[in-house]
């Protein structure tokens, strides 16, 4: 009830399959490189300009144009969904 939103406000059921699990939102917070990019005051810039705007869907089109915020988003992709090996033969 203090929350000015919950994930059910944003998320139908058509969205459900990109909700990422808790668990692995938690790796989002371990994670040194996160943590080493977060470091960046531009970066931190993008991202609250971002929480704040009304309009997050065309501001998140423009940001990924920029280098840093991809670089950022690609980060947090590889923690929540770690590329597969392929073509890697056992040891």
């Amino acid at each position: 009830a203090d929350s000015p939103w919950s994930v059910e406000d944003i998320l139908t059921e058509d969205d459900e399959q990109d909700r990422v699990p808790l668990q692995k939102l938690k790796l989002l917070g371990e994670s040194e490189e996160l943590g080493g990019l977060l470091l960046n005051p531009h970066l931190r810039q993008l991202l609250l300009t971002i929480d704040q705007a009304e309009d997050k869907s065309s501001l998140m089109k423009k940001y990924m144009q920029e280098p840093l915020f991809v670089e950022f988003a690609d980060c947090c992709l590889r923690i929540v969904e770690p590329p597969e090996k392929e073509n890697i033969l056992p040891e």
